[in-house]
């Protein structure tokens, strides 16, 4: 076999060496398989561009290595259009705390003002972290910069994955996220497995806006054995999010699985449509599994404020749930998001809400009731079933009690 070896040099001492070896991984029909293996500074100056060099030589049908270092990502990363390619992540990649910077060239997506620090996209990508590839936001800085204020403008995401196709992400570890961990963004048939997530302020100031993974107009997305330790939405599946699976997986101290919000857009149509999450732990989040539509009345304008959207959220399930000392309803229905400080109109919104199943559910909550569906009463929701519910509040009495407005054909339940 012939070797070929090209280091590339980026700054300071951090490089690429390319070589050429036997095809392995996810790309067998590959004679020959190129390897970028990045080699980092080691000194603290900024490795994104040795990152990049990496990408840009090995991206279609090769495979990216980050040895058991850390890296220093100072700079913003775009890394779509791959193909066929194979990453791992062995080492850490540490994110600059240069807040000016981020806010000013963090990488803006099309969602209310959403932005990102990586946008990684294209198709058959394996992301393998091995269990302990890490990546590091140094999420206190802005935990403590933004003092719990709400979607901050340009407060970058971790990772974006970006009009991606047919790709497994796996053994990847997050800590302490600038915000949003992971949006999945445009993107269709993903698995994301044996990933850990924990975005923890260890401040006075609240981890705000540091939601697990949200997916946003995407499809066919399967997260199975994910363990999210955050201050938000532990999975929210936002608009036109459809056939998502959340499987075997455990939350702690966030929201619990979201769906929305949606309806945001004035006008706009969209929808969520066959999501199911099944084979759950909750500890010490808010709820088990909630709905939040916006008002039918626009009040300002994205992402603070909004409202007046259309569409529909059906064939919603939660299956097998078991949870301990959640903070509130174990599942909650509010069409009542309006602009923060303003009194909405709850019954306005013509956003509809059917066909959702709530089964198997066992454990401890810390107040009654079960459950509270306000529904609004432009568009009530229709056919809702909770079954097998056994639930204890924390101080040993069992949990009763249904809070329910403008629901038609509920099962297993007495509003």
């Amino acid at each position: 076999m012939r070797f070929f070896t090209l280091v590339l040099f980026a700054l300071s001492v951090s490089s690429v060496t390319c070589n050429y070896s036997e095809p392995q991984g996810p790309n067998p029909g590959a004679k020959d398989k190129k390897t970028c293996t990045i080699k980092p500074s080691l000194d603290g100056s900024d490795d994104t561009p040795a990152i990049l060099k990496a990408f840009d030589s090995c991206g279609k049908n090769g495979r990216i290595v980050f040895i058991n270092e850390t890296y220093h990502v100072n700079t913003v990363m775009n890394t779509t259009g791959l193909e066929n390619v194979d990453i791992d992540l062995y080492g850490t990649l540490l994110w600059s705390t240069n807040i000016t910077y981020w806010l000013k060239a963090s990488l803006f997506f099309g969602y209310q003002n959403q932005s990102s620090a990586w946008w990684l996209g294209g198709s058959n990508i394996h992301f393998n972290g091995h269990g302990s590839g890490t990546l590091d936001g140094n999420g206190q800085v802005w935990y403590d910069f933004v003092k719990g204020a709400s979607n901050y403008p340009h407060r970058p995401h971790a990772l974006t994955i970006w009009n991606t196709r047919d790709s497994v992400f796996t053994g990847l570890k997050f800590v302490q996220s600038q915000m949003w961990t992971m949006t999945v963004f445009k993107s269709e048939n993903i698995l994301m497995q044996d990933v850990y997530i924990n975005s923890t302020s260890h401040s006075g100031s609240p981890a705000r806006n540091t939601d697990g993974v949200d997916t946003i107009y995407s499809n066919n997305i399967h997260f199975d054995h994910m363990t999210i330790i955050n201050g938000d939405d532990s999975i929210s599946t936002k608009a036109n999010s459809t056939n998502i699976l959340i499987t075997n997986s455990t939350f702690i101290n966030g929201l619990g699985v979201a769906l929305g919000s949606i309806g945001q857009y004035e006008g706009v149509y969209e929808v969520l449509e066959n999501i199911t999450a099944r084979d759950i732990i909750c500890v010490k989040t808010l709820h088990a599994g909630y709905v939040k539509t916006w008002t039918g009345e626009r009040v300002g304008y994205p992402p603070n404020g909004g409202g007046g959207g259309l569409g529909y959220a059906k064939n919603i399930t939660f299956s097998n749930f078991t949870v301990s000392a959640l903070r509130g309803s174990p599942f909650a229905i509010s069409q009542c998001t309006t602009f923060s400080g303003s009194a909405g109109d709850c019954n306005s919104s013509e956003f509809q809400l059917e066909d959702i199943l709530i089964e198997d559910i066992r454990g401890t909550i810390s107040a009654d009731p079960v459950a509270s569906f306000q529904c609004s009463g432009a568009a009530p929701c229709r056919d809702i079933s909770m079954l097998g519910v056994e639930l204890d509040l924390v101080n040993g009495k069992v949990a009763s009690g249904w809070k329910c407005s403008n629901l038609v054909g509920a099962v297993g339940f007495n509003c």
